[in-house]
């Protein structure tokens, strides 16, 4: 019951997620990403065990089309279940389970995979494609952004959506934003409005991780609004 889009910027190497579904807390189950080594999606009938292994593996040299055999491989319910990866090569790799509820399936591109289950039908997918492809200048996050509204735009699910997620890492062990709408009557449109809050921070509490002396927010973004 989730559409999602997984990227890799070719320009800046960051990897990112974002993610929106009928269930609760859609970011706690479906989207792991580690900078420089690549973002993983576990939808459908979700086991987040199978994410933190994805990520080992790619930790070892494992690159995405083998993570996902390897997953089906380990795993007696792989048919219910619904994977995507995308590593820091920018290769890709995805797989949907004979046992996902319709609509389901997936695309796969350089750098990106779609996919999504119990949704309205191929144009969502087809849409999220289409905006997150649209312009590769934008920063990553708002092009995955982007990509879920449309999902949502071109019919979503059925049921409607309860929460959304947004990850995406830059080349530091530390998210360049990680942002979750875990309970909302729209939460794909809650989620944009907490990312335009958010959005003018993000310089900043990628300087402060590495950097105590920053001023405090207010007065940072004070100082470079001027």
């Amino acid at each position: 019951m989730t559409f999602t889009v997984i990227g890799r910027c070719t320009r800046t190497g960051m990897l990112g997620i974002a993610t929106a579904t009928h269930s609760y807390a859609v970011g706690v189950r479906v989207p792991f990403v580690r900078a420089r080594l690549g973002a993983v999606a576990i939808m459908a009938i979700a086991d987040q065990r199978l994410g933190h292994t994805a990520l080992r593996l790619l930790e070892i040299g494992y690159k995405a089309p083998a993570v996902i055999e390897e997953l089906v491989r380990a795993d007696p319910y792989h048919e219910y279940r619904q994977l995507g990866v995308v590593d820091d090569d920018g290769f890709s790799a995805a797989r949907t389970g004979t046992m996902n509820r319709p609509w389901c399936g997936h695309r796969v591109g350089d750098g990106y995979v779609v996919l999504g289950n119990a949704i309205r039908g191929e144009q969502v997918i087809e849409a999220m494609e289409r905006a997150y492809l649209a312009d590769p200048a934008l920063d990553l996050e708002e092009r995955l952004l982007r990509s879920i509204e449309a999902g949502r735009d071109a019919g979503g699910q059925p049921e409607g959506q309860r929460s959304a997620a947004l990850v995406v890492y830059d080349r530091k062990e530390f998210a360049r934003v990680d942002l979750r709408v875990d309970l909302h009557e729209e939460p794909v449109g809650e989620l944009r409005r907490i990312f335009e809050v958010y959005r003018p921070a993000i310089p900043y509490y990628d300087l402060r991780q590495v950097d105590p002396r920053v001023p405090p927010l207010e007065q940072w973004l004070a100082e470079r609004s001027r």
